[in-house]
C-alpha cells in the first residue's frame, strides 16, 4: 500500500497549548523539561575553569565549596527524567498495541525522536574533531574537548536500554506490581554488599540496570494511575523514606555524601550507581508527586503550558549541546580576559549569573541552528505500524546502545584508533561507534515501518 503524506502547517506553541486534550498529563512534560534544565544549569554552575597561558584546567565546585554537596540531593535529577521515561514508555507501548503495532514499531517510534538530534550532533562534531586531529592540533587538548562535548551521550545510551527493555518490564509490572521495584531495591543492596565487602568492583556495574530501571519502573505506577490514587500521605512517606535513607547511608564510611562523583572520593555514588541513588530515587519521586497538584494548576493556564511545549520541542538539542556551549564560552571568553577568581569566593559567586547568561545565549544559538531537526518533519507517512520485527529491533537496540555509549566513553578523538576504549566486553573507537549507529538506525527503521509500508 502506498503511503499517504500530508503537509501540515506550523502552528504557534500557544495554538498547540489551546488544542491540548484535557486528558493529557501536562505535569509529565513539565518534569521532563525541568529535569533537563536543572542538569544543564547544574553543569554550568559547578564548572570552575582556569586559563593560564593557553593551558586549561578545571575544578568541580562541589569538591571545593564546603557544604555544596548537599545540592546534589535535589539537583541530581536524572532519577526524575527516568521516572518520566517510564510513564512515557508505558503510554507509548499501550498506544502502539492499540494501533496493532509490535515491538519494532514501538522501538522505532520512541528512538526516532532521540536519533534525529543525535545524528546532527555527531555529524558535526565527529568531522570537526577528525579534521583538527589531521591538522595537528594538540592531541591532549583535542581529546579533552572531544570527550567533554560527547559526555551527554552516556545518558542517551542508558535511556535507549530502558526503551528497549520497556515492553518486557511493563509485562512484569502488570503481573507482579510492587514486587518488581522491591526486587530491584534488594538486588541493588546485595550488589553493594558484595562489591564493598568482597572487593568485587566489576559487580557494581549491575546496578546500572537495577538502579536506573527502578526509577523507570516507578514511572509505570504513575502511568497506570497507581501513584496518583495513592494520595499525598503515600507520597510524603515515599519522600521521607528516601531522605532518611540518604542521611543514614551517607553517615556510613562506605558512601560519599555527594550524589555525583567527586575528585578525592574513594567511590562514586553514580559510576556505578550505589544504593544511595535508590534512596535518591525514592526521595525525588515522592517530592515530585507532592508537587504535582500545584504544578497542574499552574500548567492549566495556556501561556505557561505553551512554554513547556516549546522547551520540550527542542529538549534533546538543549541537552546534547549544553556542554558544547560551555566549551565555546571558555574558548572565546577566557582569552579575552574573563575573570578567574578562586572557586567559592564572593566574586566567583557573583560571576555565576553573567556566566550562565552568556552560556545560555551561546546555547540559544545552537538551538536556533539545530533545534529544527528534533521536531517532527512537515511530511509524515500515514501507515499502520509494523506488528513484527522483534528480532531485528532487538539487534538494532543493541547496536544503537553500543554506538552511542561508544561515543560517550571514547569521545570524537582518534577516529580509527587501533586500541580503542573499553566498553563492556568490547573495545570501541569513534569509527566503530558510527558504524553501529548507522546499522542500528537502519535496522530499527526497517523493523518499525518496512512491513507496514509493504501492505
Amino acid at each position: 500500500m502506498m503511503c499517504v503524506t500530508e503537509r501540515r502547517p506550523r502552528r504557534s506553541f500557544l495554538d498547540l497549548a489551546r488544542e491540548t486534550p484535557q486528558d493529557r498529563d501536562r505535569y509529565v512534560d513539565f518534569l521532563r523539561a525541568f529535569s533537563i534544565g536543572v542538569v544543564v544549569l547544574g553543569h554550568w554552575l559547578i564548572a570552575i575553569v582556569y586559563w593560564r597561558d593557553g593551558d586549561v584546567t578545571g575544578e568541580n565546585a562541589l569538591a571545593v565549596v564546603p557544604g555544596l554537596w548537599l545540592a546534589t540531593w535535589v539537583l541530581q535529577v536524572m532519577p526524575v527524567f527516568f521516572f518520566v521515561g517510564g510513564f512515557s514508555n508505558l503510554v507509548s507501548w499501550d498506544a502502539t498495541a492499540r494501533r496493532g503495532g509490535g515491538y519494532g514499531a514501538f522501538l522505532w517510534g520512541r528512538a526516532e525522536r532521540l536519533l534525529r538530534p543525535t545524528a546532527v550532533f555527531i555529524a558535526l562534531w565527529l568531522p570537526l574533531v577528525t579534521v583538527l586531529d589531521l591538522f595537528g592540533v594538540e592531541r591532549d587538548a583535542l581529546a579533552l574537548a572531544g570527550g567533554l562535548v560527547a559526555r551527554p551521550l552516556w545518558f542517551l545510551g542508558i535511556y535507549l536500554i530502558m526503551i528497549a527493555s520497556a515492553p518486557a518490564m511493563i509485562r512484569l509490572h502488570r503481573r507482579f506490581g510492587m514486587l518488581v521495584p522491591g526486587a530491584m531495591i534488594v538486588a541493588a543492596a546485595c550488589v553493594d554488599v558484595v562489591r564493598f565487602n568482597a572487593g568485587a568492583t566489576s559487580l557494581g556495574y549491575l546496578n546500572f540496570a537495577f538502579v536506573w530501571l527502578l526509577a523507570h519502573q516507578l514511572g509505570f505506577f504513575y502511568g497506570d494511575g497507581t501513584l496518583v490514587r495513592a494520595g499525598r500521605r503515600t507520597h510524603a512517606a515515599l519522600a521521607a523514606a528516601g531522605i532518611a535513607g540518604l542521611v543514614a547511608l551517607t553517615s556510613l564510611p562506605t558512601y560519599p555524601r555527594s550524589m555525583v562523583g567527586l575528585p578525592g572520593d574513594r567511590v562514586s555514588n553514580m559510576d556505578p550507581p550505589t544504593i544511595c541513588i535508590v534512596a535518591l530515587i525514592l526521595w525525588q519521586t515522592g517530592l515530585a508527586m507532592l508537587a504535582r497538584p500545584a504544578a497542574l494548576r499552574w500548567l492549566s493556564r495556556d501561556r505557561p503550558w505553551a512554554r513547556v511545549i516549546a522547551v520540550n520541542s527542542v529538549i534533546m538539542t538543549v541537552f546534547l549541546w549544553h556542554l558544547s556551549a560551555l566549551l565555546v564560552g571558555v574558548a572565546v571568553l577566557y582569552p579575552l580576559g574573563w575573570p578567574q577568581p578562586a572557586g567559592g569566593t564572593a566574586l566567583w559567586w557573583l560571576l555565576r549569573v553573567p556566566w550562565v547568561l552568556v552560556l545560555a545565549a551561546i546555547l540559544f544559538g545552537f538551538v536556533a541552528l539545530f533545534g529544527r531537526f528534533e521536531r517532527p518533519p512537515l511530511r509524515r507517512a500515514e501507515a499502520p505500524p509494523s506488528p513484527g520485527g522483534t528480532g531485528a529491533a532487538a539487534v538494532a537496540a543493541a547496536y544503537l546502545t553500543l554506538g552511542i555509549l561508544g561515543f560517550a566513553v571514547a569521545g570524537f578523538h582518534d577516529l580509527a584508533s587501533r586500541t580503542g576504549v573499553p566498553l563492556a566486553i568490547v573495545r570501541i573507537n569513534p569509527l566503530l561507534s558510527l558504524i553501529l549507529i548507522v546499522l542500528g538506525t537502519w535496522l530499527a527503521r526497517a523493523a518499525g515501518v518496512a512491513r507496514a509500508e509493504a501492505r
